[in-house]
């Protein structure tokens, strides 16, 4: 997942130390239920073990607020510099990122230790008062989304790891999602014409989210509510894995050589479906949003609807103004469709949480992007090709980083993230 880069005005120092103190806090919770084997697990290049997950925030406050502002500042270990640098080039070298799960020294106690000093020479900085104070507590706030996002990779890269062991173990207490009844349906009609997209300028924003922009529509309808599991199981028992003229060249090339014939995480088991989830195996929820399938699926989906994917623009224009409230990570769900006693009941119809709406749209740069200098500006810009756009946050993301010009962006054949969709149409 790219890294974020801040585009607005920065916190107060005070703000941003509770930001930093609220944000690693969350990390040690997320992590808390784990074994020490657990944070090693790395079940692909995709993937990094929790434990790396660990480190990794922590480095980057060390390597981009600390070191450069405080003169004596000593890490605990030089070596780390390497081995848990991701891809910042100008940073310095780094370490095999297929590798990351053959790192068994330091352990993770020693990587608690680690987060622990560099959390201590944060906060002693904030509360220095120095004359250099807003750009400190900026690459603080700046670090932090940079943690949410690793909070959510985490989750998602342990449900990758975990969902290989026969054992199919249990991350968070299993519970029974609610019954529900189907749905329908049902759609409505956007005008377009000329809009502005892109970040206002208010709050934390990443540099790929601008600068605002004007930008043509055509008039379209969207989707009320995602796409569920039993629309989904409909498209799979009217043959829609194996009828090419769904599919995409690559996509049904992708499908083919995968096997795919049916969401990651899911098998049929006594006549029913059947999915995978931190929560353990669980019956697939009919009226769940589906996760964990690719752009390719999702593009055949809507071409077996006689629909397709909304353009970015289009779903951020449709629900510009429609309040962030939704499944997210600080409910603690862990899977699309929220608990008895969560934000909302599932699926919902709102655009926010559950799962990462595919679009039709490619990531690259709005017009004017300029990306910052240095190693920090190695976030989004270098990104820009091959990747596709989804928006709408998931029960894996923080809600703190949610807003309407939110992008993040995977390739097309990615399953492992909490990725589903919602169908749009031209009128």
């Amino acid at each position: 997942m790219p890294e974020p880069v801040l585009a607005s005005a920065p916190l107060p120092a005070s703000a941003a130390l509770a930001l930093f103190e609220r944000t690693r806090a969350r990390t040690d919770r997320l992590v808390a239920p784990l074994t020490p084997e657990d944070t090693m697990l790395q079940s692909m290049e995709d993937a990094s073990p929790a434990k790396w997950h660990l480190a990794h925030t922590t480095w980057f406050f060390e390597t981009f607020v600390l070191r450069p502002r405080v003169a004596d500042y000593v890490s605990p270990d030089d070596r780390f510099a390497v081995l848990f640098n991701s891809y910042y080039v100008q940073a310095g070298p780094r370490h095999a990122r297929d590798e990351r799960g053959l790192v068994s020294r330091p352990g993770v106690d020693a990587v608690r230790d680690y987060r622990s000093h560099v959390e201590d020479a944060v906060a002693a900085l904030l509360d220095a008062g120095r004359a250099d104070g807003d750009e400190i507590a900026a690459l603080v706030e700046l670090g932090c989304h940079h943690e949410m996002q690793h909070q959510e990779l985490l989750v998602t890269d342990l449900l990758h790891g975990l969902s290989h062991n026969p054992l199919l173990p249990v991350y968070k207490a299993s519970e029974p999602l609610p019954v529900t009844s189907e749905i329908p349906l049902t759609w409505t009609r956007h005008e377009g014409g000329l809009v502005e997209i892109g970040q206002d300028g208010g709050g934390f924003a990443f540099d790929c989210e601008g600068p605002r922009h004007r930008h043509w529509l055509e008039p379209y309808e969207i989707a009320d509510r995602p796409v569920t599991n039993r629309d989904w199981i409909a498209f799979m028992d009217d043959g829609g894995y194996t009828t090419p003229e769904h599919w995409l060249m690559e996509g049904h090339a992708v499908a083919t050589e995968q096997g795919w014939s049916h969401p990651l995480y899911w098998w049929r088991q006594d006549g029913e479906w059947w999915t995978y989830t931190l929560r353990g195996p669980q019956l697939v929820a009919l009226d769940a949003p589906v996760v964990h399938v690719s752009y390719f699926e999702a593009d055949a989906f809507a071409r077996w609807s006689d629909a397709r994917l909304p353009t970015e623009e289009e779903h951020e224009h449709a629900f510009a103004e429609v309040p962030i409230a939704g499944n997210f990570l600080d409910a603690s769900a862990t899977r699309p469709g929220a608990d008895e006693g969560q934000l909302r009941p599932m699926p919902g119809n709102g655009p926010w949480g559950d799962v990462w709406e595919w679009t039709s749209s490619s990531f690259s740069a709005y017009p004017g992007f300029q990306p910052p200098v240095g190693a920090l500006g190695e976030y989004n810009g270098k990104f820009m090709i091959n990747q596709m756009v989804l928006r709408g946050g998931s029960c894996a993301t923080p809600l703190a980083q949610m807003r309407p010009s939110y992008r993040t962006f995977f390739h097309p054949h990615q399953r492992w993230q909490m990725l589903g969709l919602r169908l749009a149409r031209t009128p």
